[in-house]
């Protein structure tokens, strides 16, 4: 039976600091920077910056299936943890939590760890899912590939 992963745990060392990946991470808005699937996101409510309440919507393609889902922020400890969830709404009930850690290795570099847990997916949904967005039903690597491009946006600093 079909079904998306509903967690998964991915690590990646990158060459750059803490300071300037979470440079990267924190800012919605540069997630098309590096994100497989999340191609473009724009703060809500007027926010600029994450904190606890606060709001975004992100645009998605996996394939040929394009999506938006509104999230919102749930933890910030800046420079070292970022979590934030979708919104459920009637057309996606499904939930999804996301965190994003960071920490500095004894060199100077930044080990960067996501996480995702589905909170809730409905069972049909999850099945819909499965057969519409294939590449949800094992997630990792294309999660550590976007680690990896992460890192080599935070190297480059402020240049797209």
């Amino acid at each position: 039976m079909m079904q998306v992963q509903k967690q998964s745990r991915v690590e990646v060392v990158v060459d750059a600091t803490v300071p300037q990946v979470w440079e990267v991470v924190s800012d919605v808005t540069r997630v098309g920077e590096w994100s497989h699937e999340c191609h473009g996101a724009r703060w809500l409510d007027d926010a600029a910056g994450p904190a606890p309440g606060v709001r975004f919507r992100g645009h998605n393609q996996a394939g040929w299936v394009h999506w938006g889902r509104t999230c919102q922020i749930v933890d910030v400890d800046a420079p070292r943890r970022l979590v934030w969830q979708t919104v459920s709404t009637p057309l996606f009930p499904d939930i999804t939590r996301w965190r994003i850690q960071l920490e500095e290795t004894s060199d100077g570099r930044t080990l960067i760890t996501q996480s995702f847990t589905v909170l809730r997916a409905p069972w049909l949904l999850d099945r819909i899912y499965a057969r519409l967005v294939p590449n949800h039903r094992d997630r990792d690597a294309r999660l550590t590939e976007d680690l990896v491009r992460v890192g080599a946006v935070a190297r480059r600093g402020g240049q797209p």
